[in-house]
């Protein structure tokens, strides 16, 4: 099923590769075709506008350049469209904005409907068992009406037919209530927050709120939204194989720029104008083709299927020598009686129950529970970890989770608030503290203006944020959380974004990416020549400048002294935990063409700043926790050493017997080094992607861990990728290492990600519990039939007290254990790991000791009980199985109690804050009792006295000190 599910999935990625392919194929057939007789729809243009959603659709899909400049470029069609490429859409004239909304569309996909009830009803009525199950009752309905009546000879079938019916509406509500969770899990996933111009202002909107002609800021990471065409930007790299199936990036500019929705900006950074949204996208118009395949299966519900199918197979061959044991012993009776030849309707429902009977001990033997117990655990899980702020993009993740062995933690963000402010500076070889803008002002009157000028020139041009004015009025920065802090440090020496950014022209952007570890951009100024600035990893900055700017601000060479006077200064910052970033430029005399890279060297350091970012609230606990659990967390960050190591101690990461390296470091290393390092590392500074790829490979591959890693970054993908568990965060988190991940982290702190570790054990012991429940009932519920039928001729439970039975192990059972929430001391305990068994020892002996009890107990009963309660009479039969049917759910019902937990002897602990537990198991009692006292001509039961309630209940119980002497055995 699973392999199948993959191969649909590849198929319907290869449809969506040609499709693409031939639709751009199409379009480029058809560009010879004049564009000059286009007319404007009559519709189109009483709506104000001069351009149809179909045109658009043409000129972006078929990246038809001749019809763009019939239209005007990019100027002309933003004219159409009735929008700014500066201040986009304006949205204040709510006419106009609900005419755009109805002539091209909004942005949102045509969704399948979501499946009925009664869908799901149709789905559980599917059961091959339940099918012959039906026959049997039909056949049952005929043959005993014929031959007793309607009143006495309907009665097998219709208990036959209530309980098929029980065991599918239930079933049916459980699949329901499932689908509608994970619905709305998808609805969450979907929810992507983009930036855009509108208004005149930028503003943060979803992707579902998006219309043609809005002004959208992409930056690395991102994915375009919409299709569109580009309006501005630099050094821009489009992934579009999630289309074409093409690994190369295309380069987007104002020669080629066309831009598809789905796709993902590679590098760089740029605004888009929104062309066409929704089911007119390219991305749309194919989905809309392809049918959508459904969830592949966790490994353990691999697992479990398999497991299901061994039992079920064992169930097979007990049922069907049961069966064949009971109609040999009917032949052997009409033998005896010598009526061998003579046959009536009552033979006939008697072999006909012994063929219910053989194939409802298939019924139970199949545990069809597991993947059901696995699926309701997750959804559960998943739901729950909703609002624990973790979002679970694929289910296998929950229970993965459970058995990792190492967190590979990014630093920024994740071990720290990631909101940063520039609390020292070292500017013109003089070091402040500007931790307060009073600070940072008086700064200003101490520097060189010349300084001052270059650093807010640096500052505020040679960014990635930017400082806008709200629809309220007030200021506000954008950005990253880096960048908002230098444009905040900006403005507090008095800096004006505008002014500065108004009084140069930029040439070239070079955006930071984790390769270079550092951004910068060539300017041409008004009054004559270029310059560059560059800022970035201080080490790698410090070492491009070969001239500094003194405390008079003078341009010297950089001598030894200076040197190393500025890494002192870097060490010190390093130290006391701050990130340091290095600002320095560069006059280019010699001119500069926009095709050629930026210089690597040659550059005045202008100084550099420390910034910031508190270690979050409780991350030193969680660290702690993870500890105590047998959970390894290692730092994975690109700044410098030493604050990576400050930070590192500061949350407990960083033990004495642990190693920080740098990745540099870390790469030259030969595997035999690797082999005794890769063990210890708990800090891992300046690291390149590969570097973290390594990492996790090794630790994945080479010493069989179980890995988590978090990241934020496109740079994060590959590691996120091959680890068994990638964690993205939500807040700082690109698209592409959204896409990447398994979990999102919504809050992006790493307290949450020891949540989701929390809840990923309790998924999988909750299985346990769960199969360790289910194993005894079947094992119990085989021998029990088997051995009466093979020695006494008669099955002691009917047809309809399996079915029963079966209700109480498979749905009821999953639902009581499956939801058990998490508790404290599951961190307590090492982990799985990848290795370990999924039936431990520990449940096999619980497995054994309960199943021998219970097959003892009922054994007895049937031999003994009716001298013990001194039954004679006609009904002396039907009373002692209905008192062997009641012990034994009793049994079932105690044992769900102990199952709870499969070490501890307090089995009651917080069993009360399991409301569906407790529900579960108080309907269960109260089912048991309505089918003894008053459903006794359906499920062949009698009522019984008092004595007979109190001893059942007892047997039950009694079930529990055993249980919990049997956790007392070592094993």
């Amino acid at each position: 099923m699973l392999s199948n599910m993959i191969w649909e999935s590849e198929q319907h990625r290869e449809k969506l590769r040609i499709a693409v392919l031939v639709s751009k194929a199409a379009f480029q057939f058809i560009q010879g075709v004049s564009p000059s007789d286009y007319n404007v729809p009559a519709e189109v243009k009483a709506a104000g506008f001069d351009i149809c959603a179909d045109e658009l659709g043409s000129i972006v899909e078929g990246h038809d350049v001749k019809k763009l400049q019939f239209h005007g470029g990019v100027t002309g069609v933003s004219e159409k469209l009735c929008t700014s490429i500066t201040d986009g859409l304006t949205t204040t004239d709510s006419d106009l904005l609900n005419r755009r909304q109805e002539i091209y569309g909004i942005n949102k996909f045509a969704e399948s409907q979501p499946r009925s009830f009664w869908i799901f009803v149709w789905e559980a009525l599917q059961d091959m068992t339940l099918m012959i199950l039906g026959v049997c009752a039909f056949v049952s309905l005929i043959v005993g009406i014929a031959t007793e009546g309607w009143l006495e000879g309907a009665h097998d079938g219709l208990g036959i037919v209530a309980s098929i019916l029980l065991v599918v509406f239930v079933t049916a509500i459980s699949d329901y209530r499932q689908s509608l969770q994970f619905r709305d899990l998808d609805t969450e996933k979907k929810k992507i927050i983009i930036q855009v111009t509108r208004n005149g202002f930028r503003q943060k909107l979803s992707i579902y709120d998006l219309l043609p002609g809005d002004i959208v800021h992409l930056a690395i990471g991102d994915q375009v939204p919409a299709d569109g065409l580009f309006v501005s930007g630099f050094s821009v790299l489009i992934d579009e194989s999630s289309l074409t199936g093409e690994s190369e990036p295309v380069m987007v500019n104002f020669e080629n720029p066309f831009m598809l929705s789905g796709t993902k900006v590679q590098d760089g950074s740029c605004k888009m104008m929104v062309a066409t949204v929704g089911m007119r996208t390219q991305w749309g118009k194919l989905m809309a083709t392809l049918s959508e395949g459904g969830d592949d299966e966790t490994p353990l519900q691999v697992k479990l299927n398999g497991v299901a199918t061994i039992i079920g197979k064992i169930g097979l061959f007990f049922a069907v020598v049961t069966f064949a044991v009971l109609v040999q012993g009917l032949f052997s009776h009409k033998w005896q009686a010598g009526t061998y030849f003579r046959w009536s309707g009552d033979d006939a429902l008697e072999i006909l129950e012994y063929f219910a009977i053989a194939v409802t001990i298939v019924v139970v033997a199949v545990p069809e529970g597991l993947p059901l117990a696995v699926t309701l655990s997750l959804a559960f899980a998943m739901k729950k970890m909703m609002n624990d702020k973790a979002l679970v993009r694929h289910l296998a993740a929950c229970e993965t989770m459970g058995s990792a062995t190492t967190i590979c933690s990014d630093k920024t963000g994740t071990l720290t608030t990631n909101h940063m402010t520039v609390v020292k500076s070292c500017i013109c070889m003089e070091v402040k503290v500007v931790d307060q803008p009073t600070k940072a002002a008086s700064l200003v009157s101490e520097m060189p203006v010349s300084a001052v000028k270059l650093l807010l020139q640096s500052i505020f041009n040679n960014t990635g944020g930017e400082v806008v004015v709200n629809k309220d009025g007030k200021r506000e920065i954008l950005g990253t959380p880096t960048e908002t802090a230098l444009l905040e440090f900006g403005l507090s020496l008095g800096g004006d974004f505008q002014a500065e950014r108004q009084a140069v022209k930029l040439v070239k952007v070079e955006p930071f990416n984790s390769t270079k570890k550092r951004m910068g951009v060539v300017m041409e100024l008004h009054e004559g020549g270029l310059r560059a600035h560059t800022k970035g990893a201080s080490e790698i900055v410090l070492a491009a400048c070969d001239k500094v700017i003194n405390s008079n601000g003078d341009i010297v060479p950089l001598d030894e002294e200076s040197i190393n006077l500025l890494k002192v200064t870097i060490d010190q910052f390093a130290n006391e935990a701050l990130r340091t970033l290095c600002i320095a430029y560069m006059e280019l005399e010699g001119g500069f063409s926009p095709e050629n890279p930026m210089p690597v060297s040659g550059y005045t350091c202008i100084g550099i700043v420390g910034i910031k970012d508190p270690v979050r609230p409780g991350v030193k606990e969680s660290v702690a926790v993870c500890r105590s659990a047998g959970i390894t967390v290692r730092m994975v960050t690109g700044d410098n050493i030493n604050t990576a190591k400050a930070i590192a101690r500061e949350c407990g990461i960083l033990t004495d017997d642990g190693i920080a390296i740098e990745g540099p470091d870390f790469r030259e290393k030969s595997l035999d080094e690797l082999l005794q390092l890769v063990p210890k590392i708990q800090v891992m500074a300046r690291s390149s992607p590969l570097d973290k790829h390594t990492l996790v490979k090794h630790l994945r591959t080479t010493f069989g861990e179980v890995v988590a890693v978090t990241g934020d970054g496109t740079n994060d993908a590959p590691a996120l990728h091959e680890a068994d568990i990638g964690l993205a965060m939500g807040i700082a988190g690109t698209e592409v290492a959204k896409e990447s991940a398994d979990v999102i982290i919504l809050d992006d702190n790493f307290s949450t990600i020891v949540t989701v570790a929390k809840w990923g054990r309790s998924v999988y012991i909750n299985i346990q519990k769960f199969v360790q429940f289910q194993l005894t009932v079947n094992v119990v519920a085989l021998i029990v039939n088997f051995s009466s039928a093979c020695l006494t001729g008669s099955a002691p439970l009917t047809a309809v007290q399996l079915l029963w039975v079966n209700m109480i192990m498979d749905t009821l059972g999953a639902l009581a254990l499956a939801t058990e929430p998490p508790n404290d001391e599951l961190m307590k305990r090492s982990p799985v790991g990848r290795k370990g068994n999924f039936i431990s020892s520990v449940m096999w002996r619980n497995i054994l000791g309960q199943s021998l009890y219970q097959f003892m107990v009922i054994w007895h009963l049937q031999a003994k009980g009716k001298a013990l309660f001194s039954l004679d009479g006609p009904d002396s039969d039907l009373v002692l199985n209905t008192l062997i049917f009641n012990s034994f759910v009793f049994c079932q019902i105690f044992n769900e109690i102990s199952s709870r937990e499969m070490e501890e002897i307090d089995v009651f602990k917080g069993i009360l804050d399991n409301y569906v537990f407790v529900a579960v198991i108080g309907g269960t009692v109260l089912s048991q009792i309505i089918i003894v006292e008053f459903l006794g001509t359906f499920a062949n039961t009698a009522p019984l006295t008092f004595a007979q309630w109190f001893l059942s209940v007892f047997i039950g119980f009694l079930g529990m000190p055993i249980a919990a002497g049997l956790k007392k055995i070592p094993v």
